[in-house]
């Protein structure tokens, strides 16, 4: 009542009235930046890493715990209150965080773990009064989920990109502008025989033979250029570039010749594929088309022969779907 007359009548504010006034708003200030703080800091990291086990979207509450509400966060679960506002002692979930205990499948980064520290000793602001229903918290953790893998790079629009201007290769000038921003010097260029070992063992997994060194470093002393770029050449024309690469791309599709488990049946033919994928790499078969080959290898109108082996290389890819877990069921029985 006090402060709506005063704003009725703003000429006759009582001093005593204006002090308390303008302790108000700076309250009211600090409370608008810490709830400011709990939504760009706190709120996303709650609904994407801790909601899932512990909101009304729960398939299964996780120790009694909701953090979907202010009241809930501070009433906390089995194990006590979760969030005591000015108390970073007394908050346990500042200690299960810190811990590594929550979330359980991937510790939050330290600077995460530094701003729920900060949220805590500024008094835990959180505008959350009423705790979301089921829909609306399943709701609210998808459209969270969304917006953050909307900034993925992979799902950016292509661009044509101009590189920062510089004597490196355009990608090299790209490396140095962050590095500069990070205050982080490049090292110096490596030895010539410490290159031709680098080298041999990105590109073959194997470590180059004494002579292949010498040679590299014989005509290194009168054409560098042109000596890296001849090894470079070699190293991917040999066919262990093919046996190297594969084992990589195996890696991904879970590539084995036995299923596993305690009957660890055998893959039928599974070298096949293991071969083909490295006949592949060797001779650069683009990446939609391995892609295409994998998934439907054997509806392709053209399908990609190697005539010298006498093999329909696309049909083979299709052994991809062979690789990964197996059920042992009889498919008669399974319900």
């Amino acid at each position: 009542m006090f402060f709506q007359q005063s704003k009725i009548c703003p000429t006759r504010v009582h001093p005593l009235a204006a002090a308390l006034l303008s302790t108000c708003l700076l309250a009211s200030g600090e409370e608008e930046s810490g709830i400011e703080f709990f939504e760009k800091r706190i709120r996303p990291v709650l609904v994407g890493k801790c909601y899932e086990c512990h909101s009304a979207a729960s398939s299964e509450l996780k120790g009694g715990l909701r953090l979907d509400s202010r009241a809930f966060s501070r009433k906390g679960g089995e194990s006590g209150p979760a969030v005591v506002p000015a108390s970073a002692s007394g908050s346990l979930l500042l200690a299960a965080i810190t811990d590594g205990e929550m979330p359980p499948d991937n510790r939050l980064s330290d600077s995460v773990i530094a701003d729920f520290a900060k949220w805590i000793e500024i008094g835990a602001p959180d505008p959350r009064d009423q705790p979301p229903t089921l829909d609306e918290a399943a709701e609210l953790s998808w459209q969270t989920i969304l917006e953050k893998r909307r900034g993925w790079w992979s799902l950016q629009p292509v661009a044509t990109i101009n590189p920062p201007v510089g004597p490196e290769q355009p990608i090299d000038a790209f490396i140095r502008v962050s590095q500069r921003r990070a205050g982080i010097e490049p090292v110096k260029p490596a030895e010539a025989r410490v290159l031709a070992r680098r080298l041999s063992l990105v590109l073959t997994g194997l470590p180059p033979g004494t002579d292949e060194v010498e040679n590299f470093v014989q005509k290194g002393n009168s054409d560098t250029d042109g000596a890296y770029e001849a090894m470079v050449d070699r190293l991917l024309d040999s066919p262990h570039f093919g046996e190297h690469w594969a084992r990589h791309w195996l890696d991904v599709v879970r590539f084995a010749e036995t299923h596993g488990y305690e009957w660890n049946h055998e893959i039928r033919d599974a070298w096949r594929y293991r071969d083909y994928l490295t006949r592949a790499f060797n001779i650069d078969i683009p990446y939609d088309q391995l892609v295409r080959e994998h998934i439907a290898g054997d509806l392709l109108e053209n399908p990609r022969m190697n005539d010298q082996l006498g093999l329909n290389e696309s049909l083979i890819g299709t052994a991809f779907w062979r690789f990964g877990e197996l059920g042992h069921d009889n498919c008669v029985d399974f319900s």
